[in-house]
């Protein structure tokens, strides 16, 4: 089981904190995985050098609306860099008419990197609570098929609802999402902005989330998954030292 940590990179501040905190707390963390947030000033890839190789595998995020087809952009950013792994998304749209986008499909661009960077790992993503089962599980294959390795989820609050999503990709293909949701707020905007339905026995408190937290830990011992903690606007030593907890058993 891989365990990645997913870091924001909200300003050199936020990524100092966090990576002192990883080092410091998180024995388990194998890979760091840097979202591509336009919001913020620090794009995804220039992370690249604050992270330790030797310690941490490291796995940006990039935008297919953001890259040309016709242009290498995206393969000179992997080269300069030398990335070994990056996670290919679709990409919301920009805040503002500043940021230049393209109509570039997530599906063909993973097909062009994985033919001019063969040695490059692809992850893609999925969302449960974007669509249909049916649906997604479909664009899922279309992914796999395009030449993406493994797929990173979008955060499970459901057991029932990930198991069901596991029974249709083996296990080492997949990191499941965890995102602890611990104010009614917090709850409020996943379920308007993400389309999330909760569980009904979930309560936006540190206890449920631990524990959910743990039965995903289990679920991915059983498979041979991964998982990758994507921890918001939360106070990460009480949450992390329950979810250790779960880890060490």
């Amino acid at each position: 089981m891989n365990i990645s940590f997913e870091l924001v990179a909200r300003d050199q501040a936020a990524i100092d904190k966090q990576l002192a905190f990883i080092r410091e707390q998180l024995p388990f963390v194998s890979a760091i995985n840097i979202p591509d947030l336009l919001r913020f000033p620090i794009r995804s890839w220039d992370v690249a050098p604050q992270i330790p190789a030797r310690e941490y595998r490291f796995i940006p995020h990039f935008r297919a609306i953001d890259f040309d087809l016709r242009s290498t952009r995206l393969q000179d950013i992997i080269a300069r860099h030398g990335l070994r792994e990056v996670l290919l998304v679709s990409g919301d749209p920009p805040p503002d008419m500043s940021f230049k986008i393209y109509d570039t499909r997530v599906l063909d661009l993973i097909a062009r990197i994985r033919q001019d960077c063969p040695g490059v790992k692809i992850y893609a993503g999925f969302d449960s609570y974007r669509s249909s089962v049916r649906d997604e599980i479909q664009y899922m294959n279309d992914k796999l098929a395009a030449g993406a390795d493994a797929l990173f989820s979008q955060p499970f609050f459901d057991m029932r609802l990930l198991e069901i999503y596991g029974e249709h990709i083996s296990g080492e293909r997949v990191y499941w999402g965890v995102s602890p949701v611990v104010t009614e707020q917090s709850q409020r905007y996943w379920e308007t902005m993400n389309n999330v339905v909760f569980p009904a026995d979930f309560r936006p408190d540190y206890d449920w989330n631990i524990a959910f937290a743990g039965r995903v830990v289990d679920y991915c011992r059983r498979t041979g998954a991964n998982l990758y903690f994507m921890p918001i606007r939360i106070n990460l030593e009480k949450y992390f030292s329950g979810v250790r907890q779960a880890i060490d058993a």
